[in-house]
């Protein structure tokens, strides 16, 4: 995604949402994503625990960095 769409969408959900609740939106929008890519990583582990593979490494949590 290019830098000029995503000045539309937040100026699209500004719009839609005003001032006052955006942070709320993007609060509740991050909690959602981090809460799936849990759970994914916790059913790709279950997978590899079953298939008899060894867990792999974790991996460094991008967001932080």
């Amino acid at each position: 995604m290019s830098g000029g769409e995503l000045l539309v969408l937040l100026v699209i959900a500004l719009l839609a949402l005003g001032a006052h609740r955006l942070p709320e939106a993007g609060r509740t929008v991050g909690k959602g994503l981090r809460d799936v890519q849990r759970a994914l990583n916790e059913a790709r582990r279950s997978m590899q625990e079953e298939a008899g593979e060894p867990p792999a490494p974790p991996r460094p949590n991008r967001l932080i960095d």
